[in-house]
């Protein structure tokens, strides 16, 4: 039996060529080409709560697709605001484990600068964070992980990227986006999606 299939989710006006770099590394290193989908989201610097819909349709398709019962997740930025939404309203008996790559779980500053839904949606403080706030990081049942970069500047503060219970790893020194091209980071996503949680503990 070969990895469970994966979902790229790409983050506030991200895109699937954004995802592109880690769609091939992982492709290279045993993925099926047809089991590894980049998300496009409809309106990329729109609300979470429609991503979180499309992601659960994209899921859908990804399962078919590859006969399988659950999938992995991997999330940059504010996709994994719109990913911890679909695991808490009833994706999360799809998902197997998940990476948040440089998501602001308590939001950035950095949002004053943006365009969009999504943009009130990163705000400190706002109704979506709050929501996010009060439950669990993730479901149980679900296996998590963080990563960002020391040199972050779209998210601020840092450790909003950092998530309470949940395994973290900094990876030097790629920028923000950088982060998902990151040969370092790669290494890091790879161990957690093919051997577990147990390999999240390791660094790069």
């Amino acid at each position: 039996m070969g990895p469970a299939p994966v979902l790229l989710v790409p983050g506030w006006a991200g895109s699937a060529r954004l995802l592109a770099p880690l769609r091939r590394r992982l492709v290279e290193a045993g993925w099926s080409e047809g089991h590894v989908m980049a998300l496009d989201f409809t309106d990329p610097k729109g609300s979470n709560r429609d991503h979180a819909l499309e992601i659960s349709a994209a899921v859908d398709v990804l399962l078919e697709r590859a006969g399988a019962q659950r999938v992995d997740i991997v999330a940059h930025s504010m996709g994994g605001l719109s990913t911890r939404l679909y695991l808490d309203h009833g994706g999360a008996v799809r998902v197997r484990r998940a990476v948040f790559i440089a998501t602001p779980h308590r939001g950035t500053y950095a949002a004053y600068l943006a365009l969009g839904r999504g943009r009130r949606e990163m705000i400190p403080g706002s109704a979506l964070l709050r929501e996010l706030g009060g439950k669990p990081s993730v479901p149980p049942g679900v296996e998590a992980m963080t990563i960002r970069t020391p040199v972050e500047v779209h998210i601020l503060p840092h450790a909003s990227a950092v998530l309470p219970g949940i395994r973290d790893v900094r990876v030097c020194c790629p920028t923000h986006r950088g982060l998902l091209a990151s040969r370092n980071a790669f290494r890091v996503i790879h161990r957690f999606l093919a051997e577990g949680e147990a390999a999240a503990t390791e660094r790069p």
